[in-house]
């Protein structure tokens, strides 16, 4: 059973914002109390947390589907929405963020670092929060936007500064067990590591971590083996230890072409030249593993290795070695610039950006207008209340919409397409559609919009028969 997984693919969905509400206040005694409804609560959003006691991934292997909860609606009686409950999701420290076509997001190092993988929406506002001098008693509300959703690989990059390679059962197991605590799996056949195993060790003043990497093989930096899966995990290391088997019952194998081998499979990985190399020589307590380790040492040490011959089992030669890496990590950590607090940059936007753009496509014969606030706007917006559409039109003339159109050659009827191609709302454009509260009339209507409600009109019609009706029983009986 798979208990260690270093790469998921997540699908995450925030919270959609609560809706608005339109709402009038009615008490007795007062037959203008105004409008009173209240805001939508914000969606929650989805949040990566680092919590260094979760060392795997597993987790979001099984469960891939993640969602933050909705915010709730507002109400009347100016009572606001409860926001959504924000989904945090912990994942091990050294956890790289990327987006499906491999382009890095976030790399989460550090206990407590945090990114937000999906945002929430905003809630709508109520009538209350659109009243104004000239619109007293909004019969609209706005919606509350959808949240963001996301699909995400995560993949694991252990945090170590030591990192163990070499052919499949060159002792690296056994090594890793005698220098630290940690307690792998050790058996005389080769990929019995099938994960990263981790280990502390204390070498004087100096505290560090060492790496088992899974055995790698020729060809495993394109995708034999289990090189391929698991050569990410030594991009973080500050040195490269090579475990070479002085004792290896394969005839076609000797320590200095499994050094050549591994270096090449390195090379082809790319992005580890610069890591400190050291070659530890294991199994000499076998007396023809000793043998074979004087006569390569010499040739190694002329292509500028250090090199230190050690026994796992009769657990000579670990000292050495223990402390000349910690020399080398000491060196790394005192080379790295040092962390400097995160400062808040603010950048504002130029005073004459207008924050949207005006292009003509061509193929959809459409003025297509993308920008964060138009769009914004229409998914706000209720398009079946005449008065919330015309609100839209408001703020899109008072942003400079219908301007840009004109200098972008629109004319009256030409299509108009606010959003992507995927999920733009498409109109007619009218010009000249002055923005102007007092044009309104009754709540959730809007004169300016040619097409009126079909029930409304029917109430109207109804009226003026019976008003024509009253009008001509009055003229016969004067009486």
């Amino acid at each position: 059973m798979t208990t260690f997984v270093d790469r998921v693919e997540l699908h995450v969905a925030a919270g959609n914002g609560g809706h608005g509400c339109a709402s009038v206040h009615r008490e007795k005694f007062k037959p203008l109390g105004g409008p009173d409804g209240g805001n939508g609560g914000r969606g929650g959003d989805v949040i990566l947390v680092v919590d260094q006691s979760v060392t795997t991934l597993l987790e979001y292997h099984h469960s891939p589907h993640r969602k933050a909860t909705n915010g709730k609606p507002g109400e009347g009686g100016n009572r606001s929405g409860k926001d959504g409950q924000d989904l945090v999701l912990t994942v091990p420290d050294g956890t790289v963020v990327l987006d499906k076509k491999g382009n890095v997001l976030a790399d989460l190092v550090g206990q407590g670092t945090t990114y937000i993988a999906a945002q929430g929406g905003r809630g709508g506002l109520g009538n209350a929060a659109l009243a104004s001098a000239r619109r007293k008693a909004p019969g609209f509300a706005l919606l509350g936007e959808p949240g963001d959703v996301q699909d995400i690989v995560l993949e694991l990059k252990t945090v170590a500064d030591v990192a163990l390679v070499g052919y499949p059962s060159a002792g690296k197991s056994s090594l890793i067990s005698v220098l630290s605590a940690a307690k792998p799996k050790i058996a005389d056949y080769p990929f019995t590591t099938l994960v990263p195993n981790l280990g502390v060790v204390t070498a004087g003043s100096t505290v560090y971590t060492i790496a088992d990497v899974p055995g790698l093989i020729p060809g495993a930096s394109q995708g034999r083996g289990l090189g391929l899966e698991f050569l990410r995990h030594v991009e973080r290391c500050s040195v490269l230890v090579h475990v070479l088997d002085t004792a290896t019952l394969e005839s076609d194998r000797d320590p200095v072409t499994d050094l050549d081998v591994i270096e090449e499979e390195l090379k082809q990985y790319g992005g580890l030249e610069d890591r400190p190399r050291i070659v530890v020589l294991n199994k000499i307590d076998i007396p023809d593993g000793q043998d074979l380790a004087d006569m390569i040492r010499p040739d190694l040490e002329e292509r500028g290795y250090r090199v230190f011959e050690v026994s796992a089992v009769a657990r000579t030669g670990l000292k050495e070695l223990s402390f000349a890496l910690a020399e080398i990590v000491a060196k790394a950590r005192a080379a790295k610039p040092k962390e400097e607090a995160t400062r808040i940059v603010i950048r504002p936007k130029a005073v004459d950006d207008a924050g949207f753009t005006v292009t003509y496509d061509e193929q959809e014969d459409v003025y297509r207008v993308r920008g964060e606030k138009p769009e914004r706007w229409v998914r706000q917006t209720d398009f079946n209340n005449d008065e919330a559409v015309g609100y839209l039109a408001d703020r899109l003339n008072r942003l400079g919409v219908e301007d840009e159109l004109m200098k972008a050659g629109a004319r009256a009827g030409d299509g108009v397409a606010i959003g992507s191609e995927e999920n733009a709302v498409v109109f007619d454009w009218e010009p000249t559609m002055v923005a102007g509260a007092e044009m309104l009339g009754r709540r959730g209507e809007d004169h300016r919009l040619e097409a009126p409600r079909p029930a409304a009109q029917r109430r109207r019609d109804r009226q003026a028969e019976h008003d024509e009706a009253q009008r001509e029983f009055d003229e016969f009986n004067p009486f």
